[in-house]
């Protein structure tokens, strides 16, 4: 038996039919990219309002939760509620007490100063007054040796000298403590060293000089310790 052949069988399309064939799948392409295109924006579009409404939400969560606080009780506003800041007179009465306390301190510290400081010259005073009494018990003794009834001399020219040197002695205790004499004769009267006693005429010192001096000053370095009493001469 022949075997029958499938008219459909290996047949051959012709240019029309390709090119055709070929517009077709073009077309299918353009379609299917049309789709997706669509599809993504429709995704984009759903993702937005998606994302609106979370936000909206979100907002309205927050206005919920300050809502809520904003309702919160009294006492616990109140816990929260950081210490007040002091007032300007708080302050000034806070500034006024410790300006005091530094005062008192100052002058208690003051006084502790003004009791040292005198403690201190009184030592130096007596310090020095031992010093020269020491050196004028020295001439004291000196004076109760010459005057013992085994040194008396009989020579009163030797009694002079022996008393001659116990003064010279005395007068360079006095000179080394810083004592000076002030003899003024012959010189311009000065009222701030000299004391007058009276006036008197003469023929060789000028009007307003010492004449005679009837006491000697003395003076502690700078400091008038005793004036000289003195005669002045009025001229000729």
């Amino acid at each position: 038996m022949a075997e029958e052949k499938n008219p459909e069988q290996n047949v051959e399309p012709n240019d029309t039919e390709r090119a055709q064939f070929e517009q077709d799948v073009l077309k299918a392409a353009q379609d299917a990219m049309n789709l997706e295109a669509e599809a993504n924006a429709s995704a984009n579009s759903a993702t937005g309002n998606d994302n609106a409404s979370a936000s909206q939400e979100s907002t309205e969560k927050t206005a919920d939760v300050e809502g809520q606080n904003a309702e919160a009780p009294k006492s616990e506003e109140k816990a929260e509620e950081q210490p007040a800041a002091p007032s300007a007179e708080e302050v000034l009465k806070q500034q006024l007490a410790e300006a005091n306390d530094r005062t008192l301190r100052l002058m208690a510290e003051f006084d502790n100063f003004r009791r040292r400081s005198a403690k201190e010259q009184l030592e130096l005073i007596e310090t020095a007054n031992g010093k020269l009494l020491e050196k004028l018990s020295e001439v004291q003794d000196n004076f109760e040796r010459a005057f013992a009834s085994e040194n008396k001399a009989k020579d009163l020219e030797a009694f002079e000298k022996g008393m001659q040197m116990i003064y010279n002695q005395f007068s360079k205790v006095l000179t080394d403590a810083g004592l000076e004499q002030i003899d003024p004769t012959g010189k311009e009267f000065d009222p701030n060293l000299h004391e007058a006693l009276m006036q008197q005429p003469s023929e060789t010192i000028p009007e307003g000089h010492v004449v005679t001096v009837f006491q000697k000053g003395y003076k502690l370095k700078n400091k008038i310790l005793k004036t000289a009493k003195v005669i002045v001469s009025s001229g000729k």
